[in-house]
């Protein structure tokens, strides 16, 4: 489908490819992998002609081949939402054009051919893509120009999807994506009927979507089969026999530079030295591809942890002054709590995220949490609201006013911002950069809670894979909002559902809620739209998955019972040994300190309780998993 021979590019002073090479097969699915820098997006202009190689046969594709992209939002063009991708059909959109002016003798070949391409199933098709990417069908019949950017840019994906050219271009795709519209693209690039190739950070779309994996490095390009995991199995095996080879090769030249030195000056062996000297001359080193450090994060734990819990909401409703944007909050968070918010785009989950961080206040019912609890808060809006002008050093400055200026750049090179980054204005830095920078600040005073929204968008898998393991060195709390599903699964051990202007549990796994999104889409998309507007909520539709009307939903799974039991009997040990050493507190108050009686005995009776919930959790999990044993 897609060969690429000797590709050479130079721009911007540096030098992207020499000599890479790939041939991308029909109807493959390509996961496009690198650091940030590499040269993913170049390659994609280079394949759409925005850039000129300097050879017209570096890249070839098929003469008839349509190739689409989805580089910029859709305009916002008075055109209603199911038309605008209905539109980009162009064959369809043509003969129904065509059928307006038509003379009677052409009117049969015209509908001959809108049966062969199955026009009247296009506006189903078009509304369930749409669905799928968090549109409503109220939102079909709107005007593109009530849209912002961002929903724009989910118009442009669907009428690329819609459209089904031969060479689909995705940059990113799940970026401007609620974790919702992740899990459905995954399923609907599996089906894509043509070639694809994806430039991704997403493990899990990498995985579930991809059959084949081209990474860039070292100025080149290599093919690998499978998705993610083969591809780093295979890299690691290669590297492996690269190393071996290495050494083996290193070994025989020491043998034959021992030999030359040895013998060279003999005039009997000088026949046998001169020949090992050509040997060696002719023998190619093998050089191993430079190792590629990611720098690490920083997110230092609270050396005090507070008592349980961090966060009790009774009844509590909040919003922005008129009507509360989310009702009936009866939910309590521990401080080990690592909780998934899942919703879709719209259901409250930023509002939810700014009470918690303490940016709103709740207008009804009660919100108890402890005045010393800490909070640390990255979202995106963070990022875009960055001024241009400042620098990383600016920045730490005023975070760390009274720090000398060596503490504050060795701070920053802990960040992974070397000292040519430090005074690089905010618009020059890549995304990566400005990510790390502002995940790293906002947790530096050691929180209580983190509250992280969408941080991966803009970092390399080897830099989500450094969250990762920060994540999970950090003891606090933590509420992680993302579209990235490994990050999701390996994180949290909770999954609170925001829907129907409230937030609860959701009862259930990953795999659970991947299975009733795709299901709910296909559903939405697939009916009349009278039809959906008058039909019962989605609990009454024969899906898999728990409805967002009723989060509690089916029967546990047999590893989020186990992931509950594990976690209920850490919880019960570190409460039996945080109730030791209140008796031993107690104990000495009362031969020296009784004042403090009254404050020990309440936070053992607290303890206390606690540790009986802990018990009863851990029980309940036991008997659900004897069960299903």
């Amino acid at each position: 489908m897609l060969q690429i021979r000797d590709l050479t590019f130079d721009a911007w002073g540096r030098r992207f490819f020499e000599k890479a090479s790939a041939a991308i097969p029909p109807g493959a699915k390509v996961g496009v992998v690198g650091r940030n820098g590499v040269g993913k997006s170049t390659l994609f202009s280079l394949i759409l002609g925005k850039l000129q190689a300097g050879g017209d046969d570096e890249i070839s594709l098929p003469k008839t081949a349509r190739v689409a992209s989805v580089d910029q939002e859709h305009p916002a063009t008075p055109v209603c939402l199911l038309d605008t991708v209905l539109e980009a059909d162009a064959e369809r959109h043509g003969l129904l054009t065509r059928l307006e002016t038509a003379a009677p003798e052409e009117m049969g070949e015209i509908w001959s051919r809108l049966i062969e391409i199955d026009a009247d199933a296009a506006p189903s098709r078009a509304a369930e893509i749409l669905v799928g990417l968090g549109f409503s069908q109220d939102d079909l019949a709107r005007p593109m120009a009530e849209f912002s950017g961002g929903w724009r840019m989910r118009v442009a994906l669907a009428a690329a999807l819609f459209a089904e050219p031969d060479l689909l271009l995705l940059d990113e795709p799940t970026n401007f994506l609620d974790l919702e519209g992740a899990l459905w693209l995954e399923a609907r690039l599996r089906k894509y009927p043509h070639t694809a190739l994806i430039i991704s950070h997403d493990r899990e779309l990498l995985n579930a979507s991809c059959t084949h994996i081209l990474h860039l490095a070292n100025r080149r390009m290599e093919l690998y089969t499978g998705g993610y995991d083969a591809f780093e199995k295979a890299r690691a095996e290669k590297l492996r026999l690269l190393e071996a080879t290495r050494t083996k090769q290193e070994a025989e030249r020491a043998h034959l530079q021992s030999f030359i030195d040895r013998f060279k000056a003999k005039a009997s062996k000088a026949a046998q030295a001169q020949s090992r000297v050509k040997r060696l001359e002719k023998m190619q080193r093998i050089e191993l591809p430079p190792e590629e450090r990611v720098a690490p994060f920083t997110l230092p734990s609270p050396q005090r942890p507070l008592a349980p819990p961090l966060i009790r909401l009774e009844r509590a409703s909040v919003g922005y002054g008129g009507a509360p944007v989310l009702r009936r909050l009866n939910l309590r968070m521990d401080v080990d709590d690592r909780i998934g918010l899942l919703g879709v785009n719209g259901a409250g989950k930023s509002t939810f995220a700014k009470m918690i961080a303490g940016a709103l206040k709740v207008s009804e019912g009660e919100l108890h949490r402890d005045g010393k609890m800490r909070v640390g808060w990255f979202h995106q809006h963070q990022i875009e609201a960055m001024d241009p002008d400042d620098t990383p050093l600016i920045i730490v400055r005023r975070a760390m006013p009274d720090a000398s200026e060596s503490s504050r750049r060795s701070r920053l090179a802990q960040w992974g911002l070397p000292f040519e980054k430090q005074e690089t204005r905010v618009e020059d830095l890549s995304g990566g950069e400005r990510a790390r920078l502002l995940l790293n600040l906002v947790a530096m005073e050691a929180p209580h809670v983190l509250i992280l929204d969408e941080p991966t968008n803009h970092l390399d898998i080897d830099s989500r894979r450094a969250l990762l393991d920060a994540l999970n060195d950090y003891t606090g709390a933590v509420i992680l909002i993302t579209h990235d599903r490994s990050l999701m699964e390996l994180v949290a051990d909770r999954l609170w559902l925001a829907a129907d202007g409230t937030v609860q549990p959701f009862e259930g796994d990953m795999d659970d809620y991947a299975r009733f999104v795709i299901e709910r889409a296909r559903a939405a998309g697939s009916r009349p739209r009278q039809v959906v507007e008058e039909a019962p909520p989605p609990a009454a539709a024969a899906t898999p998955g728990p409805s967002p009307s009723r989060p509690a939903g089916p029967q546990k799974s047999k590893s989020t019972l186990r992931h509950a039991a594990e976690k209920a009997e850490r919880r019960m040990a570190q409460l039996a040994a945080d109730l030791a050493h209140l008796d031993a507190e107690l104990v000495e108050a009362a031969r020296k300190d009784a004042g403090r009686l009254p404050d020990l005995t309440r936070r053992r009776q607290a303890a206390a309780d606690a540790l009986a919930a802990a018990e009863t959790d851990w029980m309940a999990a036991e008997e659900a998993l004897a069960e299903m044993a």
